[in-house]
């Protein structure tokens, strides 16, 4: 079972799966640190010196400390129930990107795929005609299958 184990993970796409999980996670660290810290701070700015991250409605205020709240984190301290839209909406351009980027990756795998040739086909056995019938037999027969007499193999 230790065998078929390590047969199973050191197989190429299991192995490729790992890696591309890593990847993966990295890029995703990536894009979120690109949303929130490049892409949202200026939008935030444009719209009125908004903070994306800490744009939330109060649902039910807590039971400790009553609002209003400054940020997500403190009424979330208090107890509140919030409806999270900031944070919502910078997930949401998070997954674009994301989704964009895979997108364009798979793209281009295809095209490169589409663009390598093919590689030639094998060419079929050569052929020749058998000198006592005239049919079509392959050039290294030593007896055409046709009329069963003997010929010479050419190959």
């Amino acid at each position: 079972m230790l065998k078929e184990f390590k047969t199973f993970a050191m197989r190429g796409n299991v192995i490729d799966l790992a890696v591309g999980v890593v990847i993966g996670g990295a890029f995703g660290a990536i894009v979120k640190s690109l949303v929130d810290d490049v892409i949202m701070p200026p939008i935030g700015l444009l719209i009125g010196n908004v903070d994306f991250s800490q744009l939330f409605i109060v649902l039910k205020e807590g039971a400790t400390v009553h609002g209003p709240y400054l940020t997500v984190e403190a009424a979330k301290k208090a107890g509140a129930v919030t409806l999270n839209i900031g944070l919502f909406i910078n997930a949401v351009i998070s997954f674009l990107i994301v989704a964009f980027a895979v997108f364009m990756l798979v793209k281009t795998l295809n095209k490169l795929q589409r663009d390598t040739p093919a590689e030639a086909a094998p060419a079929g056995p050569a052929m020749r005609d058998c000198p006592h019938c005239l049919s079509s037999i392959r050039a290294e027969a030593s007896r055409c299958p046709h009329c069963t007499a003997e010929v010479t193999p050419t190959a």
